[in-house]
């Protein structure tokens, strides 16, 4: 036993050119462009150019940690004041 199944009507034909759900006329008032940038976008834009000023700062920790190193490296530096200063912040860290 077989079924059949009558077309209710042809299918609606494309038009070359045209797009189905557009408008003929374009509105032609405003020319101007503008974008509007999301909050997350800003935060963003902000943290890459944070990251931009950080890398080309000049690195002056190289300089202060020679000026550490020489006074290590000098006998003189190394006193008694010294090493109970250090003590000191060093029990100070860990609570004691």
């Amino acid at each position: 036993m077989g079924m059949t199944i009558n077309r209710i009507g042809p299918p609606d034909p494309i038009q070359p050119g045209k797009k189905p759900g557009r408008s003929e006329s374009v509105k032609t008032g405003d020319k101007s462009d503008s974008i509007s940038l999301s909050s997350e976008a800003l935060e963003k834009s902000n943290l890459y150019q944070a990251i931009g000023v950080v890398a080309s700062a000049p690195d002056v920790r190289a300089e202060r940690i020679a000026e550490l190193k020489a006074k290590i490296n000098d006998p003189a530096y190394i006193n008694e004041r010294i090493v109970d200063a250090t003590a000191e912040k060093i029990m100070d860290a860990f609570g004691l």
